[in-house]
């Protein structure tokens, strides 16, 4: 152990606040353990201990449904916190206090808050605290000084040793899990499913969103080893009923509690629907009691969920979507075939290396005329060249592109789908679909925002 180095000059700008966080470990350098970010809070004073909480793991929709129980939670004038990774544009945007992300000045003063403590940790630990570990201890001081009411919190990796899992959930929410980030989190869903159930804690409630049954088998043994309280999509709540209605859905829902019809949700999907009976559950399970039905429609009409089946232009139509993994690319595709009638569909796809390429596009081939291979700005991004060598495989070479600056992967593809007779298709409503990676539709959603 060394002496703690001097403490460095509070930051003073958003940049400099983002280059200090970005120096630690990144998010994708792993060391499985609860030692440094408990270290970490113990000297902030544990915050995470006066606020209650919801948890939220699974392997695709934890943004989306945070957002929508965070929404929820307001309706009841309560004043929230919301902790969400990774960013779409922003690194400001993972903490939210009342339903808005931190500003820039906030964020500074988050930092400042809690960067004298990061150097007593890094001397005392093995291993230096990272990104994460300093993140999230921003965001559960600055609940703890808001002070927030209740905090929604998306683990950033896993469950049982992501940083998150200091707190203490009063609600542990778990939707669909599969298979992504095998390296660290293992090769098959029930092994997955191992990791994740740590975040369900003695007295809690776990809120399951439907699973297969080998997982399920072992989310329930968790609860029971532990004595928490178990709801399940499809017993205890679920979807009532859907339809596909313009700017998004109109469903009902069986809450814990009662049934809520006619709630529209501006997101389009099933799984969207499969989301919001969870977030309705969740809030349900917080200890809120049976909810007002005009409470609960005019909350689910104001979710947005950015990067998420968004329509970010028009002429032609460009939605953005960040399935990043074969289960998100099926809910995407799913989602296409029930509320777009698009033709052409035009793919630009960007991916991280470490992801299955393949699988999504497998899964997104049918649904696509023509894919253009683009990548992002990130180390991690797999070359475009090398992502469409792995396309021709699948889609053949007449339906794919190589074009490795987004931007004009993005035009190239908006061309393509302006003139679909170009690609053998009849001029009709042609789209664009951009996908692949959180990174990818971040970087164009800031690029499209801009030329609305």
């Amino acid at each position: 152990m060394t002496d703690a180095p001097q403490a460095a000059r509070p930051a003073q700008t958003f940049d400099e606040v983002e280059d200090a966080l970005l120096s630690r470990w990144p998010e994708t350098k792993l060391e499985p353990s609860l030692d440094r970010i408990e270290a970490f809070t113990e000297l902030l004073g544990d915050p995470q201990r006066s606020f209650r909480s919801i948890h939220l793991t699974g392997t695709n929709g934890k943004t989306s449904t945070s957002r929508m129980i965070e929404t929820l939670l307001r309706a009841l004038d309560l004043r929230t916190g919301r902790f969400t990774s990774p960013h779409l544009e922003r690194m400001s945007e993972r903490i939210s206090i009342d339903g808005e992300p931190m500003d820039d000045e906030a964020f500074v003063r988050a930092f400042n808050d809690v960067a004298p403590y990061t150097h007593l940790v890094d001397a005392d630990q093995e291993h230096p605290l990272s990104f994460f570990e300093t993140i999230v201890g921003m965001a559960y001081a600055a609940f703890a000084d808001a002070p927030v009411d209740a905090a929604v919190v998306e683990v950033g990796m896993g469950g049982s040793w992501d940083a998150t899992n200091v707190i203490d959930a009063d609600v542990a929410v778990v939707l669909p899990i599969a298979v992504d980030h095998a390296k660290y989190l293992g090769e098959d869903a029930p092994t997955i499913a191992l990791e994740k159930a740590g975040i369900i804690k003695a007295g809690s409630v776990a809120v399951l969103a439907e699973q297969t049954p080998e997982v399920a088998t072992v989310l329930l043994a968790r609860a029971v080893e532990v004595g928490a309280t178990v709801v399940r999509e499809g017993v205890e709540f679920g979807v009532a009923a859907r339809t596909p209605a313009v700017g998004g859905q109109m469903i009902s829902l069986q809450g814990l509690r009662g049934r809520y019809d006619d709630v529209f949700l501006p997101l389009y999907g099933a799984h969207q629907a499969q989301n919001a009976a969870v977030a309705l559950a969740a809030v349900e399970s917080f200890g809120t009691g049976a909810l007002d039905e005009d409470l609960v429609r005019a909350a689910f009409a104001e979710v947005t969920s950015p990067g998420r089946l968004e329509i970010i232009r028009r002429s032609p139509t460009i939605v953005l979507d960040a399935a990043h993994n074969p289960h998100g690319a099926e809910a995407v595709a799913a989602a296409l075939e029930d509320s777009f009638a698009f033709s052409p569909l035009v793919g630009v796809m960007g991916v991280m290396e470490d992801k299955d390429h393949e699988g999504v596009l497998n899964v997104l081939e049918p649904h696509l005329a023509y894919l253009v291979c683009t990548q992002n700005s990130s180390p991690r991004s797999m070359s475009a060249s090398a992502l469409g060598r792995a396309a021709v495989e699948i889609f053949g070479e007449d339906r794919v592109s190589v074009v490795p600056d987004l931007s004009d992967a993005i035009e190239r593809a908006a061309t393509l789908a302006e003139a679909g007779e170009a690609i053998e298709v009849s001029i009709g409503a042609g789209a664009v679909l951009v996908t692949g990676s959180v990174v990818t539709v971040g970087e164009a959603r800031a690029m499209l925002k801009g030329r609305r």
